[in-house]
């Protein structure tokens, strides 16, 4: 989906600093913005059965991106999500929620009618007041103590522990949940994640395209997590279909998307308090358009290099990546071939360099903090277009970003059957 930024302020980003710095004298915490803030636990405790109880879920956010050069342009975002909802256990294997997800940015009055997977383009004729909402329903069985199968809305966004490259950790904010069908295994040596994210549903002659994403996460464990040196292999996969057979477009009415990625990685667990552990990891990341134009180039590639390391309560990381016509479906556009700012103007491939420091702090179960702070250097690359045969240097830049985000969860019970 084209990006509509919104209009930003370099004013808001001192601020935030200001705001960040004073956070990270006066709290403790353990630093892992994406497990404590944004992952959702889908364990079911079967101890649970016959439960009836009301749960309120949300995050509210502002982030500021200070964004330059010719990729994308800076926008902020200050708003909250919140799904309350009625969870049910049948059984002690089943969970069942029903509830309402509804999006507000601060400022927006009216909010168009749409799937949203980022900053929704305006639709003047189809909106609705006050919030982006849509129904929330989850069916889920345990089938044994590995796996459990998901129908519905699906444990989605970080929860599918996807590199930068393919998944952006802003869509955690910004878009609506993932549903459809999902497959969890979780054992001493394999964590695997399988899912469908139904994005679009067309009726009998309907005038826009179905579009569904099938993807796959796993992370075989070479040895024991909490050993003093644990190695690890990511595999990582994305494909998303836009088509239909019983709808009125007929011209590029087929397009598939691919991206992937396969790795290796090493934490050091030092066993030391305040030095806690250093996590190192090397990804090989691909492009592929099966079908269709949508995009400029039919393949690409990039490697990824990144290094995190838990100092006290905070987390520093580091990343560099390259990449060749490589263009990514959920991730950045920082990390892709094609600019969102310029049209018609795309890139030989991407050149950047990312330093960031992030803190969260865990309030007591269901109530979390995060705070991070972001730079990118973009090293200069072949830049193309938009005039036919335009070739030129698209220059170094750097770029910021800074946020903070609160998650509580809190759950009530209503009655013991």
């Amino acid at each position: 989906m084209k990006t509509l930024p919104l209009k930003s302020t370099r004013l808001l980003l001192p601020g935030i600093c200001f705001l960040i710095a004073n956070l990270f004298v006066v709290c403790s915490a353990q630093a892992q913005i994406s497990d404590r803030v944004f992952k959702s636990d889908h364990r079911i405790d079967p101890e649970k059965k016959g439960q009836l109880s009301v749960e309120l879920d949300n995050i509210s956010f502002f982030k500021d991106n200070e964004y330059t050069g010719s990729i994308m342009k800076g926008y902020s975002l200050p708003g909250f999500w919140i799904q309350p909802k009625a969870v049910f256990y049948p059984l002690g294997n089943i969970k069942l929620e029903l509830g309402v997800h509804m999006l507000r940015y601060w400022g927006a009055k009216k909010y168009p009618s749409l799937a949203y997977q980022d900053i929704a383009e305006w639709k003047g004729d189809q909106y609705q007041h006050g919030f982006h909402v849509l129904p929330f329903f989850r069916a889920q069985m345990a089938l044994s103590d590995h796996v459990n199968i998901v129908l519905g809305d699906i444990y989605g966004g970080a929860n599918h522990n996807l590199i930068e490259p393919l998944y952006n950790p802003e869509l955690n904010l910004t878009a609506d949940p993932e549903a459809g069908l999902q497959l969890l295994y979780d054992s001493r040596r394999f964590d695997l994640d399988v899912w469908v994210n139904w994005e679009s549903f067309i009726f009998r002659e309907d005038t826009h395209q179905e579009a569904f994403t099938v993807g796959l996460s796993g992370r075989y464990k070479l040895n024991d997590p909490d050993a003093r040196f644990h190695f690890y292999a990511p595999v990582q996969g994305l494909a998303q279909h836009r088509g239909g057979e019983i709808d009125t477009i007929f011209t590029n009415s087929v397009q598939t998307l691919m991206n992937g990625a396969v790795g290796v990685g090493t934490v050091w667990n030092t066993g030391n308090p305040i030095f806690r552990n250093v996590n190192l990891e090397f990804d090989v990341a691909g492009y592929y358009q099966q079908a269709g134009n949508l995009w400029p180039y039919g393949s690409g590639s990039g490697f990824y290099v990144r290094a995190s390391a838990d100092i006290y309560d905070f987390r520093v990381k580091t990343s560099y990546w390259n990449s060749n016509k490589f263009i990514s479906m959920f991730g950045s556009p920082f990390y892709g071939a094609v600019s969102t700012s310029d049209e018609n103007v795309s890139f030989g491939g991407q050149n950047m360099v990312y330093l960031g420091l992030e803190y969260s702090k865990s309030f007591g179960k269901g109530f979390s903090l995060g705070v991070d702070v972001d730079v990118y250097q973009h090293l200069s690359v072949d830049k193309f277009g938009p005039g036919a045969g335009e070739v030129g240097k698209s220059g170094s830049a750097t770029s910021f970003s800074a946020g903070i985000y609160f998650r509580i969860n809190p759950s009530f019970l209503i009655k013991q059957f």
